[in-house]
């Protein structure tokens, strides 16, 4: 019986020292499925890979369903929370329910915008301006035949947001709100590549065209488009159609107890800031060259040494350098 119960514990610590460690080597990330999240992600996994020795993966979902899994605990990263479109965000932050950690980005934009040579011109493409006094979404009634609707002459045509979202129900009510539908009719396009098709051809054609569009995207960083002014944000009347929209902070959190697992990664994710110019621009990049999300990551901080070297001390600076351009 003793060498029974002496052969039971040797067996025990044994299986004990073959068990995998708890500790976590690879890091998952929330992608909601937008390109921006995606390159950000590229960006701050690239670097706990080169700096800090772990892996990283992405666990795709929507808004909603990656949300609910930071705060579960099945995802340890989301690089770009939207604060405004989650309505329990202050709540849950409030209540300790995922680790907030820094500020991505604020300068984020959305509304209607036209070319910039629609109003300036463009000497190097012999562009004359068309609507000089073009400046708010309130002067549109004035240049309606600028923006001819080639389906219905008599009037103009707005291309608007994609069906299903928030935003196309708000834009709707400013049309009326604005009494823009007397002289222009509201274009749904049905999907993103369909609402960046119409801007991007219209742009390459150096034709006058006025839509909806946001920032930070591809298009934004890749050609000149101009944002259209409005009413000051009325937070009451917002969803009516009245007023401007209002940049969104765009936060990095982690699940609960990542900062006492993993401190330096932690410490790097907290200094990580960027802009929404600085996203557009690394979009428009990966757009432009078909590059993969981690070759734009790469390529970007290599492009922006003096930023990424904000985010992390000398030496993990200089490690993260000599690793990608070896």
């Amino acid at each position: 019986m003793k060498k029974l119960f002496l052969l039971l514990v040797l067996l025990f610590f044994v299986l004990a020292g073959c068990a995998p460690s708890s500790r976590r080597t690879t890091f998952t990330f929330a992608n909601a499925q937008w390109d921006s999240i995606m390159f950000h992600n590229a960006v701050m996994g690239t670097i706990i890979e080169e700096v800090f020795g772990y892996g990283w993966e992405e666990l795709p979902g929507s808004t909603p369903i990656t949300y609910e899994a930071l705060m579960s605990g099945e995802i340890d990263i989301y690089s770009e929370i939207w604060t405004d479109n989650l309505p329990s965000y202050n709540e849950d932050v409030a209540n300790g329910r995922f680790e907030l950690l820094g500020l991505n980005f604020d300068d984020n934009a959305q509304g209607l915008y036209v070319p910039r040579y629609v109003i300036e011109g463009d000497a190097t493409r012999g562009i004359e301006p068309m609507a000089p006094n073009l400046r708010s979404v309130s002067d549109l009634p004035q240049y309606w035949e600028l923006f001819e609707d080639q389906e219905d002459p008599n009037k103009g045509r707005i291309y608007g947001a994609i069906p299903g979202w928030a935003v196309d129900e708000i834009l709707r009510n400013k049309m009326d709100h604005l009494g823009l539908n007397a002289t222009f009719n509201y274009f749904s396009p049905g999907s993103d590549a369909a609402l960046s098709a119409a801007l991007s051809s219209a742009y390459e054609r150096g034709e006058a065209v006025v839509g909806y569009y946001w920032e930070p995207t591809w298009l934004m960083g890749l050609y000149d488009f101009v944002l259209l002014e409005d009413e000051p944000f009325n937070e009451n009347g917002f969803m009516n159609g009245i007023g401007e929209f209002k940049s969104s902070d765009v936060t990095v959190g982690v699940r609960n107890g990542f900062s006492a697992e993993f401190p330096e990664v932690a410490e790097f994710l907290s200094k990580y800031s960027t802009s929404s110019t600085l996203t557009s621009a690394a979009l428009s990049y990966i757009q432009e060259t078909g590059a993969s999300s981690v070759e734009a990551a790469k390529w970007f901080i290599l492009e922006n040494k003096e930023l990424v070297a904000t985010w992390l001390s000398a030496e993990q600076f200089e490690t993260l350098i000599n690793a990608l351009e070896s």
